[in-house]
């Protein structure tokens, strides 16, 4: 299957399970990974036919940034649900980077869902 890839898509939440750590936004990054066939768009070089990961994006970078979560879990899983009801692709990885622990550049949940 063929790929859209969207690398450390930076997102905006209130994630934390302490109250003090949601009380502020803290930066997060995001991959994306989409599996989809991408012939039928390349053959006839229509963006109907493929999906429009700026629209993508948009859309996981406002929906981050309406809610709060105390896992990056749920968040994770509530972004493949997104992804998935809203463009559709067949299967989708998700990599949800956190930077919050003072010794390792990041903590992260990976997920993948299918259709």
């Amino acid at each position: 299957m063929d790929r859209i890839l969207i690398e450390d898509l930076e997102l905006i939440a209130r994630v934390g399970v302490p109250d003090t750590e949601r009380a502020r936004p803290q930066k997060l990054r995001l991959c994306v990974e989409l599996e989809l066939p991408l012939e039928p768009a390349a053959a006839s070089d229509d963006l109907a036919r493929t999906i429009d990961y700026g629209k993508l994006s948009r859309r996981l970078v406002g929906f981050a940034a309406e809610g709060e979560w105390k896992l990056i879990e749920t968040l994770a899983e509530r972004l493949a649900r997104v992804v998935l009801e809203e463009f559709n692709p067949a299967a989708v990885t998700l990599t949800l980077k956190k930077y919050i622990l003072p010794n390792a550049r990041w903590v992260a949940v990976q997920i993948r869902r299918e259709r």
